[in-house]
């Protein structure tokens, strides 16, 4: 079994290398800090981490939170809140990105620890309990809505979007799906016309219009491409 891969974002580099360290120490795979809202962006995708530790406050315009809610909308894994912060204020900000946990400095080892494998429990169990939202046969995918499965023709579908634990299946008539389901879980499932191009994205490229340098037009919408992606999808274009 492979170790938990964890991302420290934490802008004071003596108190982001003792996490890391402690980390270590503990038993999990550690990527190199990052101190701002850029870097961690440039090593989710490129080393795609399980978990991250976000210090709310960052160096650079942006903020642990909107990194929180970045993570939340694009990219589907945990995270951990870190703050020396424990005020109303900041508090009552990060309730509203519904953290899986929140650790106030000075934390013990055993709290990060305890932190830690409570939240992948949690993320685990809720992408098991995904596995009964949505099941794909022959041309259709079976979704949940209402207490009942909904038939979805996957030629019908434009593309799919990430949204935290949830999926967004968007078909071509605009009609819209949400299933509790990850894109890396659904993507082996689909066939070849389906390419991840992000890791919030995933197009039907039956629908595929134009591409350019960090987008791309699928039916009548713009999308991203992510930097890891692009190359991908154009083997796969060219493959298909």
């Amino acid at each position: 079994m492979e170790k938990t891969k964890i991302l420290v974002v934490e802008d004071e580099i003596i108190i982001a290398d003792n996490i890391c360290s402690t980390l270590k120490n503990i038993g999990y795979t550690v990527l190199e800090p990052a101190i701002n809202y850029s870097e961690a962006i440039q090593i989710i995708e490129t080393q795609e981490p399980d978990l991250a530790i976000l210090d709310i406050q960052l160096s650079g315009k942006k903020t642990g939170l909107e990194l929180a809610k970045k993570i939340k909308e694009e990219y589907n894994f945990p995270f951990i809140f870190l703050t020396s912060n424990a005020d109303v204020v900041t508090i009552n900000e990060a309730k509203k990105l519904a953290p899986p946990a929140y650790l106030i400095k000075p934390f013990t080892k055993d709290e990060l620890y305890a932190s830690i494998e409570i939240v992948i429990h949690n993320y685990t169990e809720n992408k098991d309990k995904a596995n009964n939202e949505a099941l794909i046969i022959k041309d259709s995918i079976f979704v949940k809505e209402k207490g009942a499965l909904v038939k979805v023709i996957l030629e019908d579908i434009l593309y799919i979007k990430s949204s935290h634990i949830y999926i967004e299946i968007v078909l071509k008539s605009k009609q819209k799906y949400i299933v509790r389901f990850s894109l890396n879980e659904i993507i082996d499932k689909l066939p070849s016309s389906f390419i991840r191009i992000h890791r919030g994205f995933i197009i039907n490229s039956m629908y595929l219009i134009q591409i350019n340098n960090s987008s791309l037009k699928v039916g009548d919408e713009i999308l991203p491409i992510g930097k890891t992606y692009k190359l991908n999808i154009l083997n796969k274009i060219s493959s298909i």
